[in-house]
């Protein structure tokens, strides 16, 4: 089972190129910080706008510098099926921890064409897979009936990393799989309400400026001292907020940049935020203590 707290990494550039150097150092700040796991290439890492060769080295130099000192579980995804077993099998090749696979965008696939998708990319790999649902960003909302069926059909399926935003469809998940499925918060705001109905953690996108506070919050919780899990909880309220006034990963990448941590660059169609939001991050941060 997958438990605790995973950072959705971002992808540095530096000229439009992959910046090794802050990437390496983000893996070490976030490490130190005590987090259970590294995600790199999701939708904070900007998957959709890596080459294959990109999508790959990206795994690479972060599985390199984690040195084994946390887990790692590589974004795979794709709208297509035949792409995601190929990225899947060759995150598997680096001795990954697991692999997140999205569901598949932009296409809108049906229940049962999601329940093949995820199989057959299951049956090509041995490696643990965290389903990801996020209809917002997808437009495709996998049903807790078909999280359900692939959990009981195939056993490397382990657990889901849910961003619906709604905590009914997390509680009917783990209902279903008598709440043996791990099930991730997607959204940071909900994780602490999450937990509270039996998820395990989250892959957070927070956690990449206050690692320490995002995981110390989980531990807590998970621990069931909910008094200093709801410290937290509203300590990191703003900023959580925050870091999605404008479309991740935007605003965490701009709060990095604040930190001295990575450059202000994004890859098209993705850019920079608006000056009134810019200053909203940058008024948080200070708030915070971060800069």
């Amino acid at each position: 089972m997958f438990e605790g707290t995973y950072v959705a990494i971002v992808t540095p550039f530096k000229n439009g190129q992959i910046d090794e150097e802050a990437l390496r150092n983000l893996v070490d700040f976030l490490i130190e910080n005590k987090v259970e796991g590294i995600v790199p290439c999701g939708t904070t890492g900007e998957s959709a706008t890596l080459s294959y060769d990109e999508h790959i080295e990206v795994i690479k130099i972060v599985k390199d510098e984690a040195k084994g000192r946390c887990q790692i579980i590589a974004g795979t995804g794709s709208n297509s099926t035949n792409e995601a077993i190929y990225l899947t099998k060759e995150a598997e090749s680096l001795k990954v921890d697991g692999a997140l696979l999205i569901t598949p965008y932009y296409n809108k696939p049906n229940q049962e064409g999601l329940y093949r998708h995820f199989m057959a990319v299951a049956k090509n790999t041995k490696l643990p897979i965290v389903l990801y649902n996020v209809p917002s960003r997808t437009g495709v909302n996998m049903k807790p009936e078909t999280v359900a069926r692939l959990f009981k059909d195939c056993e490397n399926i382990v657990a889901i990393k849910e961003a619906s935003g709604d905590v009914n469809l997390s509680g009917k998940i783990l209902e279903l799989t008598d709440g043996k499925i791990s099930v991730l918060s997607g959204d940071d705001a909900l994780t602490l309400p999450l937990i509270s109905v039996g998820a395990r953690g989250v892959i957070s996108v927070t956690a990449n400026i206050l690692p320490y506070e995002v995981s110390e919050m989980v531990r807590y919780a998970l621990n069931g001292d909910i008094q200093k899990a709801r410290e937290l909880y509203y300590k990191l309220f703003k900023i959580n907020k925050v870091m999605f006034i404008d479309t991740n990963p935007i605003p965490v990448k701009t709060a990095l940049y604040y930190m001295g941590k990575v450059n202000k660059e994004w890859r098209l169609p993705l850019c920079e935020t608006t000056l009134e939001k810019e200053e909203i991050i940058k008024n948080t941060l200070k708030e915070y203590g971060l800069i």
